[in-house]
């Protein structure tokens, strides 16, 4: 996977993404003021830079001057249109707002990842091979039949892996609505079909009373 520096100066915000982005398998190192950071970019070769604005001492518009070709994603309290525009036009391939769901930062930190080939593009899980980039999955070398919200879901349980997620948030992710009645009846049904197409019953954990977690 990934070798992610965290520049962010709140603690327990640094800690939280660090966390979370280990969890689901990347390696992180952090950095708390921009002097700090820029001298882990000098002795380290990171995947992806995740970059508050506002730091202590050198702030994250003019250390991104100096990361070079390596990917960043702001991660920010700076809303202003202008703020983003000057993010953007000085190279960030993304820029994500506080406050923000963990959910959605794993999901663009592994978009960018991908686009830019800083992770693979493939990964195998005992016979089965998934495709990211042709949103193909084959099992025992065979291409599985799969329909775009089961890939889109398969996906998504894979870009949180290890961490429990509610049919509810599966619900927003992949299909872009909130839970209505018995609606979360629509996820269950995909995760069986998963399950029963990809041979992951092992790997799809139910979590009682809550959703689901794809374990690695």
């Amino acid at each position: 996977m990934a070798r992610i520096l965290i520049v962010e100066d709140e603690i327990l915000i640094n800690e939280l993404l660090c966390k979370n982005l280990t969890l689901v398998g990347h390696k992180c190192v952090s950095a708390f003021d921009g002097a700090e950071a820029l001298e882990c970019i000098k002795t380290g070769a990171f995947d992806l830079l995740i970059l508050d604005v506002m730091l202590p001492e050198i702030s994250g518009f003019d250390i991104i001057k100096q990361a070079g070709n390596v990917p960043v994603i702001f991660v920010t309290a700076k809303n202003d249109l202008k703020d983003r525009m000057k993010g953007f036009t000085l190279g960030a391939d993304d820029y994500i707002v506080k406050p923000f769901e963990m959910p959605e930062l794993l999901a663009r930190v592994q978009a960018v990842l991908r686009r830019t080939k800083r992770d693979e593009s493939f990964m195998r899980i005992d016979n089965l091979l998934i495709d990211f980039e042709s949103r193909k999955a084959f099992l025992d070398g065979k291409e599985v039949e799969l329909t775009p919200k089961e890939f889109a879901l398969l996906d998504t349980l894979i870009t949180n892996r290890n961490i429990v997620l509610s049919r509810e948030r599966l619900l927003q992710l992949v299909w872009s609505y909130y839970y209505e009645g018995d609606t979360t009846r629509t996820v269950d049904v995909h995760i069986q079909q998963l399950r029963q197409k990809l041979n992951l019953k092992s790997h799809i954990k139910s979590v009682y009373g809550v959703g689901y977690r794809f374990e690695l």
